[in-house]
């Protein structure tokens, strides 16, 4: 187990193994009010998630954090984010909407691989409010969850990271036989960066970029 802690011991982020299946697991941040208290909130991570989403959330996990420490308003607890400002950019790229009689939306992209839910009606309802899955919807290859009180701030960096078309390094076998034909390869002469790591972790089965 990965274990990180703020200074001020409240803020986290650690990294769960599966024992019974190497490479798999789950990336967790939360937030506590007070050092080892109740949980405040949480967002998991798929252990087979892509490494730019991670990164991306942490950098703003990092910016709220610091905003916070040089105001009176701690931007982990008190988010001014509006959710449409998480799923707007989604519909401007052609992302699908769809909104469910059990006080949940779905935003998919054209292609179908991946998708975002957001569960607006939160009164008398468990579950994430935001939830993001890469891959077909009944077999993804990795999944998204963030809890009730997770700054939608947060959400609004994973989904603007999601829909990102800066080109990515991958391995053919780190991607799956299936989507591979809804990819496109960069111009050799792209910027792309090379030392950053593909997966969260070294996983053993196929990992799939970002939706594009």
């Amino acid at each position: 187990m990965v274990f990180a802690i703020s200074p001020c011991a409240r803020l986290w982020t650690r990294f769960a193994p599966e024992p019974e299946e190497r490479g798999q697991g789950a990336w967790t941040i939360g937030m506590d009010r007070v050092p080892f208290g109740p949980r405040a909130w949480e967002i998991t991570f798929d252990a087979t998630t892509p490494a730019e989403l991670l990164r991306d959330v942490h950098t703003e996990l990092l910016d709220l954090y610091l905003e916070g420490r040089h105001s009176d308003q701690d931007h982990l607890f008190e988010d001014a984010t509006a959710p449409h400002e998480v799923y707007t950019p989604l519909l401007t790229h052609g992302w699908s909407h769809s909104v469910n009689t059990d006080g949940t939306q779905t935003f998919l992209p054209p292609e179908g691989l991946g998708g975002v839910g957001h569960r607006y009606a939160t009164t008398g309802s468990d579950g994430p409010i935001w939830r993001a899955w890469g891959g077909y919807p009944s077999e993804p290859h990795w999944q998204v969850r963030f809890c009730a009180g997770a700054p939608t701030t947060l959400a609004a960096a994973f989904t603007a990271s999601l829909i990102s078309t800066e080109p990515l390094h991958r391995a053919v076998k780190q991607i799956p036989f299936h989507t591979r034909r809804h990819l496109y390869v960069a111009p050799a002469g792209a910027p792309q960066l090379l030392n950053r790591p593909t997966p969260a972790i070294p996983p053993t089965g196929h990992t799939t970029g970002r939706t594009r």
